[in-house]
């Protein structure tokens, strides 16, 4: 292909390209549920179909996509597969992969009013939408980040300026054992070592104990510390457990404590009714973490931060450098810059606020009870069978469990699981993952994509079973 120092491709080149890649995505969602869940590639054999030399000219973009096609998409693993139950599923949709190309197309700069107007007040929009959903205040306010970590890192910061106004020196953090690893992260990066961290132990429920909070925020007063936030979880990666939030929320206005919610998994249950009532008190916090790519069925990367009082993110995060002097050009104008860590910001909140115009908030309420009803068949179907017990019943769409068999000490069992995920992983027709809860090796399932069926339920257990009947040869 001739040089095109101008990397411009002609009308007919750029209509040819965007339907083959339309064809492509549209075939891929019609076969994802005959294809594997995952696909691990050994890296020896990607490393001699993707290794070349950076390329002085150009290919021919159709020859690109078959590569991509034969060599890349044939080895990754489909988070949006209808039996990829392992970790946090990512469902997505189709239109919010297309309210993707439309933002990659049209490249909008989303962290000023000046760069992209319209775009920063879909932002708000879709924020709001978010916020009446959540029953936060309509003080409330916030912005898209790019997942769950950078969400809990930004509200942690908001609340380290607000309560210690940036001085961490003696000051200490609460949450359970079961809290999310990006929260150690984002404590170590906004400057608090491990002694001032109290990861307590979680109750018969893999919940935040209050008894054990209120002993160590105790402990910590009469040591002459300053206890200043308590991090709850609306959801846990592990097993769906939800915090005391409205005890939390109580407890923490006596104590005058921070009181932030990961709910990067579990928040968006807050559209069904049951969901409602688990997650009653998360309207109470002072800042939320939440993740549209798991429960509310978006591409990666989208995530959101919400503060109760929304004033608060510019006043942490606000700078202002001789060369942005443009972008201050009226109190109403809104610059997503000032309030959050990245200056240059993709418009993430098109494919959230595109798909719930496409299909209403009552089809995405829907799907989410339909994540409960199918981890409540997962869990029935699993009791019927005799070799599995229950670990954690399904709770807020997660269930977890365990092969057992006569004879097996607990470190047998152990090994056995861990082998039996890794077998299903070779597998690649469904995909549940591994933990530990309370030194046990169990599998546990995630099914909260709207388009898995009960028979994918029902065949995933079966096959697990064979798997395992074969691991006992």
């Amino acid at each position: 292909m001739p040089p095109n120092d101008k990397l411009q491709l002609t009308r007919e080149q750029m209509r040819e390209l965007g339907y083959r890649i339309i064809d492509q995505l549209v075939e891929h969602y019609e076969q994802l549920p005959g294809k594997r869940a995952t696909q691990v590639g050994v890296r020896s054999e990607l490393e001699a179909r993707l290794r070349e030399p950076l390329p002085e000219s150009g290919t021919d973009a159709a020859a690109v996509l078959d590569k991509l096609q034969r060599d890349v998409w044939t080895h990754i693993s489909h988070t949006n597969h209808p039996r990829f139950f392992g970790f946090i599923p990512a469902p997505s949709n189709f239109v919010s992969a297309m309210a993707e190309t439309l933002t990659a197309g049209y490249d909008p700069f989303a962290g000023s009013w000046l760069g992209a107007s319209a775009a920063a007040e879909v932002e708000m929009v879709t924020i709001d939408w978010l916020r009446q959903l959540c029953g936060l205040p309509e003080t409330a306010g916030g912005h898209f980040v790019s997942g769950g970590s950078m969400a809990n890192l930004t509200a942690l910061a908001v609340a380290r300026h607000v309560k210690l106004s940036d001085q961490v020196e003696n000051a200490v953090v609460y949450y359970s054992d079961q809290t999310h690893s990006c929260v150690d992260r984002a404590l170590w990066l906004l400057g608090f070592s491990p002694d001032q961290i109290r990861k307590l132990p979680s109750d018969d429920n893999y919940c935040l104990s209050m008894p054990q909070l209120r002993e160590a925020v105790s402990q910590d007063r009469a040591a002459g510390r300053r206890p200043f936030s308590v991090i709850a979880n609306a959801g846990t990666t592990n097993t769906g457990a939800v915090d005391p939030l409205a005890e939390l929320a109580d407890y923490c206005a006596r104590e005058n404590l921070w009181l932030h919610v990961d709910g990067a998994y579990g928040a968006a249950a807050v559209l069904s009714e049951r969901g409602r009532g688990m997650l009653a008190g998360l309207e109470l916090a002072d800042s939320l973490a939440l993740d549209p790519h798991k429960w509310l069925f978006q591409p990666y990367e989208t995530g959101v931060v919400l503060l109760r009082d929304g004033s608060l993110l510019r006043k942490t995060f606000h700078v202002l450098p001789e060369y942005m002097n443009d972008t201050q050009r009226g109190l109403e104008e809104v610059n997503f810059c000032e309030q959050g860590v990245q200056l240059t910001r993709s418009f993430r909140a098109l494919k959230v606020w595109m798909s719930f115009k496409v299909f209403g908030v009552e089809a995405f309420r829907q799907a989410v009870e339909r994540g409960f009803e199918l981890a409540e068949l997962a869990e029935r179907t699993l009791r019927e069978s005799e070799p599995w017990e229950i670990i954690t019943p399904a709770t807020l769409g997660i269930v977890s469990f365990r092969y057992v068999y006569d004879g097996a000490s607990e470190a047998d069992l152990n090994r056995f699981n861990q082998r039996l995920v890794d077998a299903a992983i070779r597998d690649g027709f469904a995909f549940p993952s591994s933990t530990v809860l309370r030194g046990r090796t169990v599998l546990r399932m995630c099914p909260i994509n709207p388009r898995t069926t009960d028979d994918d339920i029902r065949s995933t257990i079966r096959r697990l079973e064979s798997l395992a009947n074969g691991l006992r040869k």
